[in-house]
């Protein structure tokens, strides 16, 4: 059974998502949020890889990181390049869509067709901008639950996700857990730490002191804050990578000279990398976005104030966390951290420490030792619902 088409997005949409790309599903009510507004006319950007079976029990759900989307497994129509993750979303591969229906969704807030900053604001007749309401990662993942419920299905198979990913992951196992056969949170944690939030906030800093960002009301203009935008890519790709990465890839290596050029040029090949890095994003995110999304990240704490585990009592939800030697953005503890908690439910949890030098990004790289342990996950409870 293929996914019902999504209706068209009104003509006042704007986002970064090429018109006629992807699908799009607008939402039957008014989105309710953790600051206790109602958002109306929610429009959720989505793409999907295969079919729905006859009992709709073949549904594995994507939740992308911070500067991803919705496509996961398909060429990107503003980039080009292939999707973040299809070396591992395709027929024939680890989650065969022969087998299984993928989803996707572009989070609430993002910019690449849901409603986001970007989004016409119906009472101004003017993008958002700073007066759309802040949101929260358990607010995205209710948008999500709102897509999975319009396509009619009632238990996903799979949830899976990295980095700001995993977050999702794990609001869906703590707040739907009668809904998700089985969890992946990847290289992720359960609640923001003060070191995480002091980046974010440094690349916020560095898109509202562009003058180009106008108070946030760029979309005004005929300017955009891309300086602002790429310094805070350039920060935050620095903690996507580790030590053993830099040093292996760069060194201290220059870059298409042999001496220094005593001057504020790229010298060295790491600066021309994370220059190149900040000028490709902000062709493909909005900076407002950003903003929204980072600041989601910053409130994200699973526990809500009570013992992580209270979270996860009578679950039934089996998981798989993987964390990555050399991650120090979301290092081993702190899946360590969600691993006792769900030990302390009483669920049914597997955890695996991969070797590997490319530090947070390893989960979007080619690294074999956490393909294997996915794939281990995804033959297991395939096999246990019937489904290979």
């Amino acid at each position: 059974m293929t996914p019902p088409k999504a209706s068209t997005a009104s003509p006042a949409y704007k986002s970064l998502l090429p018109e006629g790309a992807g699908q799009l599903l607008k939402l039957a009510t008014p989105l309710p949020l953790d600051n206790g507004q109602a958002l109306p006319d929610v429009t959720i950007a989505y793409e999907s890889y295969g079919a729905l079976n006859a009992d709709k029990s073949n549904a594995i759900l994507i939740c992308h990181p911070l500067t991803a989307d919705q496509f996961v497994a398909s060429d990107h129509p503003v980039t080009g390049k292939p999707g973040w993750w299809a070396t591992l979303i395709g027929p024939g591969k680890m989650i065969d869509t022969d087998t299984y229906f993928v989803i996707c969704t572009n989070v609430l807030g993002g910019c690449m067709g849901s409603t986001g900053p970007s989004s016409v604001n119906p009472e101004t007749g003017n993008p958002f901008a700073l007066d759309f309401p802040v949101i929260t990662l358990a607010d995205m993942v209710r948008a999500q639950v709102a897509v999975i419920d319009a396509l009619g299905i009632e238990m996903l198979h799979a949830v899976i996700g990295g980095s700001m990913g995993g977050m999702q992951v794990l609001e869906w196992a703590a707040g739907y857990g009668e809904r998700v056969f089985a969890a992946a949170p990847i290289a992720t944690a359960a609640r923001h730490t003060p070191q995480n939030i002091a980046f974010h906030e440094v690349g916020r800093q560095a898109v509202m002191a562009d003058p180009d960002w106008a108070d946030g009301k760029y979309a005004l203009t005929d300017q955009r804050p891309t300086k602002g935008l790429a310094v805070a890519r350039m920060a935050a790709h620095v903690t996507y990578l580790s030590e053993q990465a830099l040093n292996h890839k760069f060194g201290r290596d220059f870059q298409d000279r042999d001496a220094a050029s005593f001057s504020f040029d790229a010298d060295f090949k790491v600066e021309s990398y994370l220059r190149h890095q900040g000028k490709s994003f902000v062709d493909r995110f909005d900076a407002n976005s950003y903003l929204y999304i980072t600041r989601a990240m910053d409130y994200f704490d699973l526990s809500r104030g009570e013992p992580l585990a209270a979270r996860f009592v009578d679950t039934k939800t089996k998981f798989l966390l993987a964390s990555f030697t050399s991650d120090w953005l979301y290092p081993t503890d702190e899946s360590k951290r969600i691993v006792r908690a769900l030990h302390g439910a009483g669920a049914d949890v597997s955890f695996t420490e991969i070797e590997s030098d490319k530090g947070h990004d390893a989960f979007l790289l080619d690294e074999p030792g956490f393909f294997d342990v996915l794939n281990g996950f995804v033959q297991s409870i395939g096999k246990a619902r019937g489904l290979i």
